[in-house]
């Protein structure tokens, strides 16, 4: 067995940790529902919702992995009291980054086939009925979709094969250094647009209609929702780059650093969008219609719309392969600590593994289209991400908050002294009632309140 790599600095966990939590959830879903839940109001009650749970249970995340020094699905053995069962969650992690990926790096294609497509010039001219096609003629793709799935995985399992810190860490620094270059210079063009205070003024401002509207209940509950799922907490994605620094920084203070990358890239993914929708009066909506439909629609009335299109879709592939290069390692250190095989070997047999788990989410919208387990216009995504987004993400952290606080698990005197270790902020002693009874229940809530609005 190979000896265990390490990160060779503090700037490559940062980046790698806010690579994987910067995701295209942030950048089409964080947008579209702060505008739609009151824009200032939600900002604020998000903002709170990532001091009160995010920040905290992404620290304890990161101190099992720290502690433990090995995998997610080991990280337990050392930690756990003898006999108990909490390294079964290791597995479960293990399980959900594997989910996740079948069908996140299905999109991350998506992304990979837009850019390339703007960057050809295909969308020069386009109509909006012609937008629409072109989205509706990928998805019925079985082979554009299978192609740029292996795209993704293939350059994944590459810039991984080639080391932790040679590969990964070098070229994610690269590609989170462009990628926020890139999102800078999109905003600073969007707010050169005609009509664009309209467009920041519906993002930024407080509207208490708008909030009152939705209701200031399930406002809330947007907000923390969004504050917690937008760190992928929860399936041992953070803990493997915990497993891979020393003790020189304490914990609370790089999950801050961590937070606030993300969320300005969250924020800035807004400024880019509202302005531009706004000024060419096209109606901003959610999902994959906001990223493939609307956007091209923007680019398309813009003058130079083909080199900010390229541009705007460089950005969203960085983001996308961010995430699945640090997912896809949490599956390969895991594979490799069950194993026993180097990280070349186990990075191949798991990108052909993931590329064939990866396939029916890739056929969902095509041959298999039939298969709809959540009714008319569900497809295999929508189960996989309800699998992942809806159980394994906060049961997850549910298992972390509970194993660093009470005494059946590791405890909170061992998580306090792992967490605080090295110079920077530390999570303060006194919080481990809060911790310990207030956040699980907070955690549960999000969990019961999900499932209903789902099968609702």
């Amino acid at each position: 067995m190979e000896k265990r790599e390490k990160l060779a600095s503090r700037l490559g966990f940062i980046l790698l940790s806010a690579g994987c939590a910067i995701g295209l959830g942030n950048v089409w879903k964080f947008p579209y529902i702060t505008g739609q839940y009151g824009g200032g109001v939600f900002l604020i009650l998000y903002f709170l919702m990532l001091i009160m749970f995010g920040i905290p249970v992404m620290t304890m995340e990161f101190a099992i992995g720290r502690a433990s020094q090995n995998a997610p699905v080991r990280m337990y053995d050392d930690l756990e009291p003898a006999k108990s069962k909490w390294h079964i969650h290791g597995f479960v992690g293990m399980i959900g980054c594997i989910i996740l990926m079948m069908y996140y790096a299905v999109v991350s294609g998506w992304i990979v086939r837009y850019f390339v497509k703007f960057a050809i010039g295909d969308f020069t001219g386009a109509t909006p009925d012609m937008i629409g096609e072109k989205f509706s003629l990928m998805l019925s793709s079985p082979a554009i979709n299978i192609g740029y799935l292996a795209v993704v995985v293939i350059i994944s399992f590459t810039v991984l094969a080639i080391g932790l810190q040679g590969g990964l860490e070098r070229i994610t620094k690269y590609m989170m250094g462009a990628l926020l270059l890139i999102m800078v210079v999109l905003a600073i063009n969007s707010f050169t647009m005609p009509g664009s205070k309209e467009g920041l003024r519906f993002f930024l401002l407080p509207d208490l209609d708008r909030t009152e509207k939705i209701g200031f209940a399930k406002v809330l509950m947007g907000a923390l929702n969004q504050s917690f799922f937008t760190l992928s907490i929860g399936i041992g994605s953070m803990a493997v780059f915990g497993s891979y620094i020393n003790k020189e920084r304490s914990l609370l203070g790089e999950s801050v650093n961590i937070t606030i990358l993300d969320t300005f890239v969250a924020i800035t993914s807004g400024l880019i969008m509202f302005p531009a929708c706004f000024s060419y009066g096209i109606d901003v909506s959610s999902g994959p219609s906001l990223l493939f439909v609307t956007m091209p629609n923007v680019f398309a009335n813009m003058s130079l719309g083909r080199l900010w299109g390229s541009l705007f879709f460089l950005f969203m592939s960085f983001a996308a392969l961010s995430t699945a290069f640090a997912v896809y390692e949490n599956v390969i250190a895991n594979v490799s600590a069950l194993t026993g095989m180097g990280r070349k070997k186990t990075c191949l047999i798991c990108g052909i593994g993931m590329f064939i788990l990866a396939l029916p989410c890739a056929l969902g919208f095509n041959i298999w289209s039939a298969f709809t387990p959540f009714g008319k216009d569900s497809s295999v995504l929508d189960l996989e991400d309800f699998i992942v987004s809806n159980l394994l993400l906060p049961i997850g952290a549910i298992v972390y908050v509970l194993f660093c606080t009470i005494r059946c698990g590791w405890g909170w005197d061992s998580f306090i002294k792992e967490a605080n270790a090295g110079k920077g902020l530390k999570m303060p002693y006194w919080l481990k009632n809060y911790m310990r009874f207030f956040v699980p229940v907070v955690l549960m809530v999000i969990l019961i309140v999900g499932l209903i609005g789902f099968f609702k």
